[in-house]
């Protein structure tokens, strides 16, 4: 297995995660006598979910693209310091 379907495997699995938790959000909603608090726990675990995501494929693509395909104005240095940033603005 290469590093990408490696890389793959992980984001599908968090995509499945999500999904799982999208779909316990759905049958929450769809009881007669939900909890509104835990469908709004349950929304925020989707979100963070949903973040996490976001900054693993950002996180790939600067690592995997921007750093190796031979951008002249982006050093290792200054991908660490994007990836950080990225990172910081989706928690």
């Amino acid at each position: 297995m290469t590093h990408t379907d490696r890389e793959r495997t992980k984001i599908q699995n968090r995509m499945k995660r999500i999904r799982g938790q999208m779909e316990a959000v759905e049958r929450k909603l769809g009881a007669d006598d939900h909890d509104c608090a835990d469908v709004l726990m349950q929304l925020a675990a989707v979100r963070g979910g949903i973040n996490g995501l976001m900054a693993e494929v950002l996180e790939d693509h600067i690592r995997l693209h921007l750093l190796q395909d031979g951008h002249a104005p982006l050093t290792p240095d200054l991908g660490e310091d994007l990836i950080d940033l990225v990172r910081a603005y989706l928690k």
